[in-house]
């Protein structure tokens, strides 16, 4: 039966539930191991995850914290980030990236993106250097990873770190790397509707520096020595991962790859059946890019109609992000006006997300692109 013949359906942008029903029976054994152990916060399951995750990033390291912006948060600590320091990143993120900066008392400076991509354009970030920049901070947005060669060159020429805001990119490569191992550190995000979600929140830093890690891990515990408890070595957070998180993720993990590629059989299968709509420009994959979609984003001239036709057909969307960070009130301090970030301001004016997720079935795929297509007919 085709898209068109099976009448209105319901598309939502995610379906968890779809996805637990077919994992329930190894989800259900992670939990009750834990359960069993009673290691409810840290502990096993979450140094299992832990080393799971290092490996398959291709880091040496990866430390299981609370959520995606206290990995951000911690990294950056222990980068030495501080007080008075810029980091350069993007105004088109989630409001994290910037938060965990402004929370160390460092300064975001924002640099313009690529048009194609939606991430840092290395020569926009060339140009805010000064001699307080400590960091930088790229986001490899919707899936698809930033150009890190250039950003690496200019952080190692110019004496900063690069630490990789990978909230949303779970198994992206640049190149032959995976996102997160690449800078000083990698922060992850593993909010339940990522790629990689748990079953609530949780997050993750990966680095190959030991000393990193080391500072990371105590941190993460209030800064309490591991060999030693109660033994306070600095001031740190209570930023720990859940032991039910660690065994969620580490079930999930194993799927991961396979969902990674569904998801770029259906932004394929968009691209197809949106070709010839000139009103629509679909998201495009870098040639040194391996992108894992974790938003389809498309631009669009008039978003807010399109998205009030789709959902009269059952079709849900989502804007992200509407508001670049550098035109939101929190950020009035830092002098940024409209016009400061051209590309990111116009990005955030026409993008509108289509319904992506492993297991939505060609059909829907189909359905979303019908509705499209009659939209601009």
């Amino acid at each position: 039966m085709s898209a068109s013949s099976a009448g209105t359906r319901q598309v939502p942008m995610n379906d968890l539930k779809v996805q637990y029903e077919q994992i329930k029976e190894e989800i259900d054994a992670g939990l009750a191991q834990v359960l069993g152990n009673c290691s409810f916060i840290l502990g096993p399951a979450v140094a299992s995850f832990e080393a799971a995750y290092a490996a398959y990033c291709g880091a040496e390291h990866c430390v299981g914290v609370s959520n995606g912006t206290d990995a951000l948060v911690l990294a950056l600590r222990a980068a030495g980030v501080g007080p008075g320091d810029e980091v350069i990143t993007t105004s088109h993120t989630f409001g994290a990236t910037t938060e965990a900066i402004r929370l160390l008392g460092a300064r975001p400076v924002f640099a313009d993106i690529e048009d194609e991509y939606f991430t840092l354009d290395a020569s926009a970030v060339e140009e805010r250097f000064t001699d307080r920049t400590r960091a930088i901070v790229p986001v490899h947005i919707y899936g698809h990873v930033a150009d890190m060669d250039p950003l690496l060159e200019i952080a190692s020429r110019r004496g900063a770190v690069v630490v990789e805001d990978a909230a949303q990119a779970q198994g992206a490569r640049y190149r032959d790397r995976l996102a997160g191992s690449m800078g000083l550190a990698g922060c992850f995000s593993f909010y339940p509707g990522k790629n990689l979600g748990a079953y609530g929140d949780a997050g993750g830093i990966t680095t190959s520096d030991a000393e990193v890690a080391a500072a990371i891990r105590l941190l993460r515990n209030h800064g309490q020595d591991p060999d030693r408890k109660f033994w306070y070595g600095e001031l740190g957070y209570n930023h720990r991962m859940d032991g039910f998180q660690g065994a969620v993720l580490e079930v999930k993990l194993r799927h991961l790859d396979v969902w990674n590629e569904r998801r770029r059989a259906i932004a394929e299968r968009y691209r197809a059946g949106l070709a010839g709509v000139p009103e629509v420009r679909v998201p495009r994959e870098a040639d040194w890019a391996h992108h894992v979609y974790h938003l389809f984003v498309v631009r669009v001239p008039d978003r807010q109609a399109l998205a009030a036709a789709l959902k009269e057909k059952g079709v849900q969307t989502a804007v992200q992000y509407p508001i670049p960070v550098h035109l939101t009130p929190a950020y009035a301090d830092l002098g940024y006006g409209a016009g400061d970030l051209p590309v990111c301001e116009r990005a955030c004016e026409e993008i509108i997300s289509l319904p992506i997720y492993p297991d939505l079935d060609d059909d829907g795929v189909d359905y979303v692109v019908e509705q499209v297509r009659a939209f601009y007919g």
